[in-house]
This record gives C-alpha cells, sequence and structure tokens, in this order.
C-alpha cells in the first residue's frame, strides 16, 4: 500500500516538474538586473506588479523578468535593509533589459510584504537581529520565535534546547547549520545531535534564516523540529576592536579586521576570546579562543567564498546540586557536591561556497567542508550513589573528522500566464563522520581512569538527494517536495578480545508539501504536511 501510494506521489511530482517545464510565455517581455549602490547584485528582492499583481524575486544575480508587462504598469521593488522603490513602465522599456539601484536604508518592517514567500517569518527575524545585535552564540539561537535555551554545564558545553514543545537536549530534534556546514554531530560522545555552535563569532552573523517542523527537503538528519540555516559575512564594512569587562573576572575581546578590498575580491580576519570565573563558589576558569578568516572572490554572475575558523575552549563546572543539600546548609545556592566537573573541545573548519549562474533562468550553488573536532566532558549526576568511595564521575570523550558537500542546481521556470511561475531545485549531496575512540568511562577527579564502559571506533555516511517544486499562481504557493537519504553505519568494538566490527544500512524517503496563500500584503496562512526524522546513534543502531 505505502510502495503504490510512492510511486503515485512520484509520477505526479514529477509529471508537475514536465508541464511547467513545457511552458513558454507570451506578450511583452521586461528584463533587468538589481543592483545595490556599490553595483552588487541584490538577491532575493521582490517585484511587484501593482497594476496585474503579478509577482517575482531576484536570484542570486539580482535577475529578474516578467514575462508580460505593458504600458504604465507599476513596479515596486522591495528588500530588506534597502529604500522601496518604485518604476512605471514606459514604452521603450517593453522587450528590454533594465538596471535597478536600490538604495540602502535602516531595516524596518514597513520592507516586508508577504506574497505568498516561504521565508516571510525569517525575515522578520533580520530585522531583529540589524536592530539588536547579538553577543553570544546563545543570543542567536534565541532570536528564533519559541526557541528556548539552557546551560547547566559552565558554559562550555552545548545548551540544552526547547522548541515548541521538543525537548531537544543538545539539538537530536534540530538541524543547525553555517553557511551550509552542519553544526550537529551524529553519533556523539555526550548525546545525538549534539550541537556547540560556540564556534560562531556573533559579529560575523550575516543573516538567520528558520524553518519550524520538517517541511523542507533541503534539510534532512535532525530537522524534525524545525532548522536553523545561519550565514556569517562574506565580507565587512569597516574594521572593529571591541573589549567588554564585567564581573566575576569577566573579559571578552572581539576583533574584525578587512585584510583585502578590491574590485571583485574581499577578506578580512575575526577573534574573539572570552575569560570568567561565574558566579559559583568554585570558580569556573572558563576560556574560549574564537579566530576566522574569509576570502570572497566575485564577478558577474560566479562568486567564491573560502573561509576557515578554530574555536577551542575549557572549562570547571560546579554541577547539578541536590535541592536537600541547600536546605540543609551543607553548601549554599552557588556551590558543589563535585568541582571537578568540566571539560574541554575544540574545532577546526574549512569550508568552500561556489555560485555559478548558468544563465538568467539557471544557477549551482555548491558547498563543501572539511572539520576536525575534539570533545572531553566530565560530568556527575548521581554523586556517590553507585560507588561511596570513589563517586560516580564519568568521562566522555572523541576524536572526530568530517567531510561533506552539496550541490543544488536551480531553474526558473516561465508559465504563458503572467501571474504564474516555478522554480525548481534538484540537490544531492553526502556526509561522512569518522569518530575515532568514542569513549565513556568512570573517572575519579578528572584524573584517574577507574573502567572504561565503551570505547570503539565510528564510521558513519550519509549520502542524499532531494527535488523541490516552489510554484506560484496568484496568490498561491504550492511546493511539493521529495527527499532521499541513505545512512550506512559501521561501529568497531575496542573492548573485546576479538575482533568485532558490524555494519547496518538505512534508507528513508520523506515527501512533503507546503501551500500558502498570501490575503493581503499584511496577512499570509499556510498549510504544511511532511516527513522528517532524526538518525540514532550508530552504537544504538548497530545494537538493535
Amino acid at each position: 500500500m505505502i510502495s503504490d501510494w510512492l510511486k503515485i506521489g512520484f509520477k505526479s511530482f514529477f509529471g508537475m516538474i514536465l508541464m511547467f517545464s513545457s511552458f513558454t510565455g507570451f506578450g511583452h517581455e521586461l528584463r533587468g538586473k538589481i543592483y545595490d549602490s556599490s553595483q552588487n547584485p541584490v538577491a532575493g528582492v521582490g517585484v511587484y506588479n501593482e497594476t496585474t499583481e503579478a509577482f517575482t524575486y531576484s536570484g542570486i544575480n539580482g535577475y529578474f523578468e516578467f514575462d508580460s508587462i505593458s504600458v504604465n504598469d507599476v513596479l515596486y521593488f522591495y528588500s530588506l535593509g534597502f529604500r522601496t522603490t518604485s518604476r512605471k513602465i514606459a514604452a521603450e522599456d517593453l522587450d528590454s533589459s533594465v538596471a535597478i539601484v536600490l538604495e540602502e536604508a535602516p531595516v524596518s518592517l514597513e520592507q516586508i510584504v508577504l506574497i505568498s514567500k516561504l521565508d516571510a517569518f525569517s525575515r522578520m527575524v533580520r530585522i531583529d537581529t540589524e536592530q539588536n545585535p547579538v553577543r553570544s552564540s546563545q543570543e542567536v539561537l534565541r532570536r528564533v520565535p519559541g526557541l528556548l535555551i539552557g546551560q547547566h554545564a559552565g558554559g562550555g558545553k552545548a545548551e540544552q534546547l526547547f522548541l515548541r514543545g521538543f525537548d531537544l537536549d543538545h539539538g537530536t530534534d534540530i538541524s543547525i547549520s553555517v553557511d551550509d556546514m552542519p553544526v550537529n554531530m551524529v553519533s556523539h560522545a555526550h548525546g545525538q545531535g549534539y550541537a556547540d555552535l560556540h564556534f560562531l563569532i556573533p559579529e560575523t552573523l550575516d543573516k538567520l534564516d528558520f524553518e519550524k517542523g520538517p517541511y523542507k527537503a533541503e534539510y534532512g538528519n535532525f530537522a524534525t523540529a524545525g532548522n536553523v540555516a545561519i550565514k556569517t559575512k562574506k565580507k565587512i564594512d569597516r574594521n572593529k576592536i571591541t573589549l567588554e569587562a564585567g564581573d566575576f573576572n569577566t573579559l571578552r575581546m572581539v576583533g574584525l579586521m578587512k585584510i583585502l578590498e578590491t574590485a571583485n575580491t574581499q577578506a578580512y580576519v575575526a577573534s574573539e576570546g572570552v575569560l570568567t570565573d561565574g558566579y559559583f563558589t568554585s570558580p569556573q576558569n572558563f576560556n574560549r579562543l574564537n579566530l576566522m578568516g574569509n576570502f570572497l572572490f566575485s564577478k558577474e554572475g560566479e562568486s567564491l567564498r573560502l573561509a576557515a575558523s578554530h574555536f577551542q575552549s575549557r572549562w570547571d563546572a560546579s554541577g547539578q546540586i541536590p535541592q536537600r543539600a541547600v536546605d540543609q546548609g551543607i553548601i549554599g545556592r552557588f556551590g558543589s557536591i563535585d568541582d571537578t566537573e568540566g571539560g574541554m573541545t575544540s574545532r577546526t573548519n574549512l569550508w568552500m561556497n561556489h555560485y555559478k549562474s548558468i544563465d538568467d533562468h539557471q544557477s549551482v550553488k555548491t558547498s563543501a567542508y572539511v572539520t576536525a573536532y575534539d570533545f572531553e566532558l566530565y560530568s556527575n549526576f548521581t554523586f556517590f550513589l553507585e560507588d561511596p568511595v570513589n563517586g560516580d564521575q564519568i568521562r566522555q570523550k572523541e576524536d572526530r573528522l568530517i567531510l561533506g558537500a552539496k550541490s543544488v542546481y536551480s531553474k526558473k521556470i516561465h508559465t504563458a500566464d503572467e501571474d504564474s511561475h516555478a522554480e525548481l531545485d534538484l540537490g544531492t549531496g553526502f556526509r561522512y563522520d569518522k569518530v575515532s575512540d568514542v569513549e565513556l568511562s568512570r573517572t575519579r577527579n578528572r584524573r584517574e581512569t577507574l573502567d572504561n564502559l565503551a570505547l570503539g571506533q565510528i564510521d558513519e555516511f550519509n549520502g542524499f538527494a532531494f527535488a523541490n517544486l516552489e510554484y506560484r499562481l496568484g496568490k498561491w504557493t504550492f511546493n511539493p517536495a521529495l527527499r532521499a537519504d541513505y545512512f550506512s553505519f559501521q561501529y568497531e568494538n575496542e573492548l573485546t578480545e576479538t575482533y568485532d566490527l558490524q555494519r547496518k544500512t538505512k534508507l528513508f524517503l520523506a515527501p512533503k508539501l507546503n501551500i500558502l496563500h498570501a490575503f493581503s500584503p499584511d496577512f499570509q496562512a499556510y498549510a504544511k504536511t511532511g516527513f522528517g526524522f532524526h538518525s540514532n546513534d550508530t552504537r544504538v543502531v548497530i545494537a538493535n
């Protein structure tokens, strides 16, 4: 029954693609490109024909077109960060190409027009981040409506996340990425989907997109409750040095410096250092160092970005404490039972983003990344319950290498109807994690290993492909999509006397459908449905 339903879905989906691909336009045309005051193409600009109520959006190279246009039609151009401008169509504009230059302006809600756009909520969040700059990676995530976070391990550990009724743990049910590089860790020593965003320097934040639910085909593993896609700045306008100081020996230093600027290239470096003892009885001795370098080459119809970053952190933690110990006066509210908790971690990233415009209707985006990561965490959840002599402290540890890439082909399909058009995205990619010496051990005072409970090697591969069709008809938007994910899980147990290597594979298909209707420029309604998933830890998959 399910296989028959999937076959029907496949046929209907690709039938729609072929149908839209066969349409051609009639009447007078208008083509154009949209630039900022520095002659850089501006993507995502809304172009609205007030006369006919037709609309479109500029592509990454700033290109837009209308297949049917008439003299005296009035076009409006609107985008966040730019002053809304208008143009009345004259006879000489018909069947021609025009250049539109937008003037920069403070971000405001007036720059948002709701015309069946899938990312309307993200645009509102961008206003918030523009007007209220963030000062920490925690603040970045707090800008997502309904996303709550909590820290319970000294500031160096990934935050606990909650989203509209979901306890996401440290990222099990929310996909987080930075410049198309995943933050979540599969089969992590501490927890599945562990997402430590502390390698992000907040001042480099450029854009924050999010989606609640599993409704975007581009995002697969962990995108069940939602996804957060962070984009960092490709270039900076000016150099910046910041020094902040506060109570508890807190010190934060940030620097952004432009090191190259020509007609086609931009480069900058950024750094962040944080020190604090925290407000606990036992000092946290917390330190964090972030370094980042970014290079951008761009020309008409093509751009290449190369970036690298390094993050390292160390901290002590007072951990969780029993209320009865505070009530009996054994410790204070900010005291501890085991103040040898804490840990250290580091992450080094190298990533690339490339965009190529094939023509005015087709483009290809490619991203690739390499990450070297290590993690060591000491925790004590039950104090002396299991071992009254040595205590119940545990160590979770791993070393990891991640390789991944993704390519997306996009094609704009213009139809005979001036008030409708479609856009097709076809994407494919992979992610490979090699986790060495992933460990769970009983320890004492962070110095002595008492017993190895688990120790092994993990190799996990995820290959994926997706098709996404966005068809706009008047004030309606129909967005069917299909995603396929293939997983290979492999685990070698290093605690057995004999060689023990096991492997399993899984395949998951996820159809999705979004429908939107813009009743007015101020009111939009939508209905969404789809399948999503999070993978299980490799060790759990092998055991079951």
